[in-house]
């Protein structure tokens, strides 16, 4: 008798919390071996791994990526390629066919999908009587002109995190802005803000929707939160997963309305830097994912207990010459702390 040979897996962004979060969970397999890959040399992931599995990729923006992706997984025999990083995502999706024929699977939710939840004002449209969403509007003079209810938010159409976010106070203050359809106005919704980790299998069925508290966050990363048992929260995320056509892993972000009802703020189709918590309350979505994308039988729910956690820094030392060169960010030369 054989053993059964071992599945290589490529785990993109391996510099972020997400990338960290899924190198780790996927190396306490004893059937896996894992790749890492950054475009920068100082990504702390890439040494998570062996020396012989660290890679450096182009920007995930830049016109190269994908076809760098797609060399890199046919040269080293990568089964399946996990991507935990936004900008990368649409462009691996548009091009899965390619991923496939050089034998290997992306572990990521469908072209279609990605591109509704990268775009908020998509998304609302998508998801709109399936759960709570906020009342949304371009910023255009239609929506300018809407019934608003100050105060309001405005955010970009597209793009990660709080960036470009804010609370507008009153009609004038908005006028002001004039006209752009790139931005979104929105209800402001009161109340308090949950994530929401789902995972879905392949056939749209969601397995696991875990919703998680954020009590302390930098640079827009949880540091600190706890898993919390609401169902009102698990079944929006998932009525939210449904109505995106989700298969795979995201994180469902909501707020409580001023009614009490959790409502949509926005979809991260991808694995959140908190995963860690998710994983220890005992829903490790990326080894389940994993499973799933190479048709290996998975509960078809999974539970998770309530628990808490901090964060802290972790250090990873090695010779300076170990540390991989790569155009994309500084080095070490002349550098002073």
């Amino acid at each position: 008798m054989t053993d059964s040979p071992r599945t290589r897996v490529l785990v993109t962004g391996a510099g972020g919390p997400a990338g960290v979060a899924v190198i780790r969970s996927l190396l306490a397999r004893d059937d896996v071996d894992v790749y890492a890959a950054d475009m920068d040399g100082w990504a702390s992931g890439l040494y998570l791994v062996e020396e012989g599995r660290r890679r450096i990729v182009p920007p995930g923006r830049s016109d190269g990526f994908v076809d760098a992706l797609i060399a890199m997984s046919r040269a080293d025999g990568i089964d399946v390629l996990f991507s935990t990083v936004d900008v990368e995502l649409p462009g691996l999706a548009a091009r899965r066919d390619e991923l496939e024929a050089v034998g290997t699977k992306l572990a990521a939710p469908s072209h279609d999908t990605l591109v509704t939840c990268l775009d908020k004002f998509a998304l609302v449209q998508r998801v709109g009587d399936q759960a709570r969403v906020p009342v949304t509007r371009l910023l255009n003079a239609e929506g300018i002109g809407a019934d608003w209810t100050f105060p309001v938010i405005i955010k970009p159409r597209s793009g990660a995190g709080s960036r470009g976010v804010r609370l507008i106070a009153d009609r004038g203050t908005l006028e002001a802005l004039g006209t752009d359809e790139s931005i979104i106005i929105q209800e402001n919704l009161p109340g308090e803000e949950f994530s929401v980790d789902v995972l879905a299998g392949l056939d749209g069925g969601v397995i696991a929707a875990v919703p998680r508290s954020r009590e302390r966050v930098d640079s827009g990363v949880s540091i600190a939160g706890r898993t919390v048992r609401r169902p009102e929260l698990s079944d929006t995320a998932a009525a939210v997963a449904r109505a995106i056509g989700l298969t795979g892993v995201a994180n469902v972000q909501l707020r409580y309305s001023s009614e009490g009802t959790p409502a949509l703020l926005e979809v991260n189709p991808r694995f959140p830097g908190a995963m860690p918590l998710t994983i220890a309350a005992g829903v490790d979505m990326p080894s389940l994912l994993l499973d799933l994308v190479l048709g290996r039988p998975v509960p078809s729910a999974v539970d998770f207990e309530e628990l808490a956690n901090v964060r802290f820094l972790e250090d990873v030392f090695l010779a300076p010459a170990d540390v991989l060169v790569s155009e994309n960010a500084a080095h070490a030369e002349g550098l002073e702390e």
